[in-house]
């Protein structure tokens, strides 16, 4: 069978985007699903995304959220927001929910390509990628031509040719021979980039096409979830704003 990917970034605990995002997967003809990390924090559904990601047999790699909230670590690192959700997450955790996110990877070869929440010199450092300066350093760490990665909430493209690097905005590419790629797949959860849309990317190993996808979802009853929650109110109206 040849294989189509959704790659899937940055859930977030957001049951009603998770859900429409791979509604329209299956849509797409996607075989097979993955995610670059961060299936829990910010948002009111933790251990419903946890288990609709298992049961898609979702390979998925650790995000810093997905280490937190299943650690008692301290978050001295974290703003005070995140902390905050962090610790409400550790509360509504099962232990089993714990265990697998623990038990995730830090980077997962899939299929010919990689996958990394953050970057891939130090991943359990959850160093961030805004600029094509910053990706430069991460290819030199990147043995596979093709990356998927999140952790910004913002999709980007990410292109290495000999010793260019550019930074390309998201749009239908053809993986090419002798390139290499170092690919944002946007947040499917809490999107940051002035757009609150769910965000995912497809992948057609036999056609090399690489798709960004964007979707209307509904963003209210999202919204009314975090509410109940007793959540910080940023986190339900950031949502409407995709910031």
């Amino acid at each position: 069978m040849d294989k189509k990917f959704a790659i899937l970034g940055d859930i977030h605990a957001n049951l009603d985007a998770l859900k429409t995002v791979v509604e329209d997967a299956r849509k797409e003809g996607v075989t097979d699903f993955v995610s670059v990390g961060d299936i829990v924090g910010y948002n009111a559904c933790p251990s419903e995304c946890i288990k609709i990601v298992r049961d898609l047999d979702c390979v998925t790699v650790r995000g810093n959220h997905d280490h937190y909230c299943s650690s008692g670590e301290n978050l001295d690192d974290f703003q005070p927001l995140a902390a905050s959700v962090v610790e409400w997450t550790r509360r509504k955790l099962t232990e089993d929910d714990r265990a697998w996110l623990h038990g995730l990877p830090y980077k997962k070869m899939v299929n010919g390509f990689t996958l990394v929440h953050g970057t891939l010199d130090t991943p359990e450092a959850w160093g961030y990628v805004f600029d094509q300066f910053q990706a430069s350093g991460n290819f030199n760490y990147q043995i596979t031509s093709l990356c998927f990665h999140g952790h910004t909430h913002v999709p980007m493209i990410y292109q290495k040719q000999h010793d260019d690097v550019m930074r390309i905005d998201p749009c239908k590419i053809q993986v090419v021979f002798g390139k290499k790629y170092f690919i944002n797949v946007g947040s499917v959860g809490q999107p940051r980039d002035g757009d609150p849309r769910c965000a995912y990317v497809t992948y057609n190993v036999k056609t090399k096409e690489i798709e960004f996808h964007r979707l209307e979802y509904d963003v209210e009853t999202a919204m009314d979830r975090v509410r109940k929650a007793n959540l910080p109110e940023r986190l339900a109206t950031r949502l409407a704003q995709g910031r």
